[in-house]
């Protein structure tokens, strides 16, 4: 999957040399990114930069070089909102909350608005509701509320082989948060652990993950939700 990966510090690393030799890679292909950035055309269409800005932020991450990261994810952000090219701004929100600065929580928050308003790729959405159940406490009824939103997202968007596999981790999802709510092991005790938290019906959970989103961002927003959702089919 593109966006749902395992975490790579759980491979095997022998030594410091393949760290090392790992290093002068990711540092090769900064350098490759940042030239394509010096080449761009002086006419250069601004989401090319974004997308680069993409490739440099995510880069950056795996160098620990966090705060030239969130530089890169919210130039890209800015970039993608102003052309209204929403997945490449949640990818520009992942990139600033993985960055760990004081803003990203914020960052986080507003992918997740922008992920779930809009009709994405479900797997980015899924990748952005798992970062809520990732960061709550274990007995928070966010993170059953961001595992159950993002089932229904994905029952709702994916289709052919990339819904059975995000339907699959999905169900995963909410079986862990239920074991850590909870202390839920089987099936009978799952359905009235998802009845009594309501999370069967949208009408009712997917205001609390509104909650949720106002709680991570508190007031740095950075987008015009209103003006948003002017344009939106259905307000």
């Amino acid at each position: 999957m593109k966006y749902l990966k395992d975490d790579p510090a759980l491979g095997d690393a022998d030594g410091g040399e393949d760290i090392a030799e790992s290093s002068v890679l990711l540092e090769a292909q900064l350098d490759e990114f940042q030239q394509q950035m010096l080449e761009l055309p002086p006419n250069y269409d601004p989401p090319a930069r974004a997308d680069l800005l993409l490739q440099i932020g995510r880069t950056l991450i795996r160098l620990e070089r966090n705060q030239d990261a969130w530089d890169a994810g919210r130039e890209a952000f800015d970039i993608f909102v102003a052309r209204e090219a929403w997945e490449g701004a949640v990818q520009a929100c992942d990139i600033m909350f993985t960055a760990d600065q004081p803003e990203s929580l914020a960052a986080l928050g507003q992918g997740i608005w922008l992920a779930v308003t809009f009709p994405l790729d479900p797997e980015l959405t899924v990748a952005m509701l798992q970062h809520v159940v990732d960061e709550t406490p274990p007995d928070s009824d966010g993170a059953a509320v961001a595992a159950a939103a993002a089932h229904y997202i994905v029952d709702l968007r994916a289709r052919d082989r990339q819904r059975e596999d995000l339907m699959f981790y999905t169900n995963q999802m909410l079986a862990t948060v239920a074991r850590r709510h909870s202390d839920v092991h089987d099936q009978e005790a799952f359905s009235r652990w998802f009845k009594k938290l309501e999370l069967e019906d949208p009408a009712k959970f997917l205001p609390r993950l509104r909650n949720v989103v106002d709680v991570l961002v508190q007031e740095e927003w950075w987008l015009d939700r209103d003006a948003i959702r002017e344009k939106l089919p259905v307000n």
